[in-house]
C-alpha cells in the first residue's frame, strides 16, 4: 500500500510529538526514572509474594474478627519489611457482624437442598422460617408490589448480572442485594432471597453487604441471603411449573456490637515537599468465604509493591507516596470514610489518589478527574504507560471505593481501569482464592501504579485538589 506523503510525515512525527509533550509536562530525568520503574516492575515484582503471604498467613479477614486483627499486624510488618520510611495505623470503628449457620431447602413440591449464603449485615431468622416463595424479575418489580401482598411469604429477586469488561453490569444488578430486604419487608415478607450478584455458573453463592432502611417509618429488618446461580435457576424452574413452592430458611447472623480495626499506612517520604501526598492503596479486609485474594489482597499487594519500588530509588520523589491498606471496605466503606474525616484539613495536600480494588486483571486504561491545567501531565503519564498496553481515556471512570470520600471532599483522582471480565465469577465467594491470580498480570499493574505515583509525586504544580465547602 502506498502511504500519502503527508500521512507518512504525520506518522513519523507522532512519536516525536508525544515525546515533546511528555517532556513539557515532566523533566526528562523524571520520565527516564518512570520508564525504569515501569520496566523493572513489569519484568517481575514482589506483588504475588505479598498476596501469597496475606492469603496464606492470614486468610479470610472479616472486619472486626480475630483474623482482621492479624491482618493489621501483618500489614504493619510487611510495610516495615518492604522498607517504607513511615508506618502507622489510624483507628476505624464500625458495627461488628458475624455469620453462623445458613441453610435453605425446598419443602414442596420437589424437596431438595439449596446453596445459599447470608448477605453481609443481615439479621438472623431466629430459627427456621417455612413459607411460600414469590418471585420478582428485579427490584423494580418488587417495589411495585402492593403493601401486604407478601405477608407470611419469602420474596425472591431473580435478576441476573451481565458480564462486561468494565463491571458495568454490577450497578443495575446490585440494588437487589443492597435494598431488596427493606423493600421486601415493606410488602410484608418474612425473608428475602436473591440470585447471586455474579457472572459465574458455579454452585458458590456470592455474599455482599445489604443496607437496611433506617428511621421511625422503616420496615422491620428481615433476614436476607443469596442463592448460587445454579440454585437460582433451579428455584426458577420449579416456580415455572405453576405449583406453590415452599422453602425452609435458617440463617444465624447479625451484628454483635461495635468493633475497632485500623487503616494501616506506609509512606515513602518526599524529598522536597513531604507534606504533599500522592495516595494509592487497596482494602485490607475481605469477606469470610474465600481467602480474599482478588478482593482485595491483590490491590493491597499491587500498591505495596509499587510504593516499595519507589522507595528503593536512590533519589526519593519530591512528594510523599502514601500507601493505605483500608479497613472494612466491604461492609460500608468505613476505612475510606474514616481516612477522609481524619485528613479533611489536608485535602489540598493530597495531590491525587488512586485505588486498586477490582481484582487481578490487567490494566487497560488510564482515566482521571483533574484540573484542566493538569491534563497535559495526565496525558504524559499515559505516554509512559502505553508500552504496558494501557490507553489514555480522557472520559469516564470513577475513583476507587475507598477514595470516594476524599474525592467528594475535593481530591483529584486517577483510575487505572482493570479488565474485570471474570472478576464477578469469584467476587465475594469461597472461590476468591490465590489460584485465580496471574503473577504476570500483577507485575503489569505494579508497573502502572509505580509510574502513576512516581510521576504524580514529581509533577510541577498539582492536579487540582482543593477542599470543597462542607454542607451545612
Amino acid at each position: 500500500m502506498r502511504i500519502p506523503t503527508l500521512a507518512l510525515a504525520a506518522a513519523l512525527l507522532a512519536p516525536l510529538t508525544a515525546t515533546i509533550a511528555s517532556e513539557a509536562a515532566f523533566a526528562p530525568d523524571a520520565l527516564k526514572t518512570a520508564a525504569y520503574l515501569r520496566d523493572l516492575a513489569n519484568g517481575g515484582s514482589a506483588a504475588y509474594d505479598i498476596v501469597e503471604s496475606l492469603t496464606t498467613e492470614v486468610g479470610p479477614r472479616l472486619a472486626g474478627s480475630e483474623a482482621d486483627a492479624r491482618a493489621v499486624a501483618w500489614a504493619k510488618a510487611k510495610f516495615q519489611e518492604l522498607g517504607f520510611d513511615r508506618v502507622w495505623t489510624e483507628p476505624v470503628t464500625f458495627p461488628q457482624w458475624r455469620r453462623g449457620v445458613e441453610l435453605a431447602e425446598v419443602l414442596a413440591p420437589y424437596p431438595q437442598p439449596l446453596h445459599i449464603t447470608a448477605l453481609g449485615l443481615s439479621v438472623g431468622s431466629n430459627g427456621p422460617i417455612e413459607a411460600e416463595v414469590v418471585a420478582f424479575a428485579d427490584l423494580a418489580a418488587l417495589s411495585a408490589a402492593e403493601p401486604g401482598s407478601l405477608d407470611g411469604k419469602i420474596a425472591y429477586i431473580t435478576n441476573r448480572m451481565i458480564r462486561t469488561r468494565d463491571g458495568k453490569g454490577y450497578g443495575p444488578a446490585v440494588g437487589a442485594r443492597s435494598r431488596g430486604a427493606s423493600e421486601a419487608a415493606s410488602k410484608g415478607a418474612l425473608a428475602l432471597l436473591i440470585r447471586s450478584i455474579g457472572t459465574d455458573h458455579d454452585r458458590m453463592p456470592h455474599t455482599g453487604a445489604l443496607q437496611y432502611a433506617e428511621g421511625d417509618n422503616a420496615p422491620p429488618k428481615i433476614p436476607a441471603a443469596a442463592l448460587s446461580n445454579p440454585d437460582a435457576d433451579l428455584l426458577t424452574n420449579m416456580l415455572r411449573r405453576g405449583q406453590p413452592v415452599r422453602l425452609r430458611l435458617n440463617i444465624d447472623a447479625g451484628v454483635v456490637g461495635m468493633a475497632t480495626s485500623y487503616n494501616v499506612i506506609g509512606e515513602i517520604t518526599g524529598s522536597q515537599y513531604p507534606e504533599q501526598v500522592v495516595i494509592i492503596g487497596g482494602h485490607l479486609d475481605s469477606w469470610d468465604l474465600g481467602t480474599g485474594a482478588i478482593d482485595d489482597g491483590a490491590g493491597v499487594a499491587i500498591t505495596m509493591a509499587a510504593g516499595a519500588l519507589i522507595g528503593d530509588l536512590k533519589t526519593p520523589p519530591e512528594r510523599s507516596v502514601r500507601v493505605v491498606a483500608f479497613a472494612n471496605e466491604e461492609q460500608g466503606l468505613f476505612g475510606g470514610k474514616a481516612y477522609a474525616e481524619q485528613h479533611k484539613a489536608e485535602i489540598s495536600q493530597h495531590i491525587i489518589g488512586a485505588e486498586s480494588d477490582f481484582g487481578a486483571g490487567r490494566i487497560y486504561a488510564l482515566r482521571a478527574a483533574v484540573s484542566e491545567a493538569a491534563r497535559p501531565q495526565i496525558a504524559a503519564i499515559g505516554e509512559v504507560l502505553a508500552p504496558l498496553g494501557i490507553a489514555h481515556d480522557s472520559e469516564g471512570g470513577g475513583p476507587g471505593p475507598d477514595i470516594i470520600a476524599m474525592a467528594e471532599r475535593g481530591m483529584a483522582w486517577a483510575q487505572l481501569a482493570q479488565d474485570g471480565s471474570d472478576y464477578f465469577d469469584y467476587h465475594h465467594t469461597a472461590n476468591d482464592t490465590l489460584d485465580k491470580i496471574d503473577p504476570r498480570a500483577l507485575d503489569q499493574q505494579v508497573a502502572a501504579y509505580a509510574v502513576l505515583a512516581y510521576l504524580a509525586a514529581q509533577a510541577d504544580g498539582g492536579f487540582g485538589s482543593a477542599a470543597k465547602p462542607e454542607a451545612p
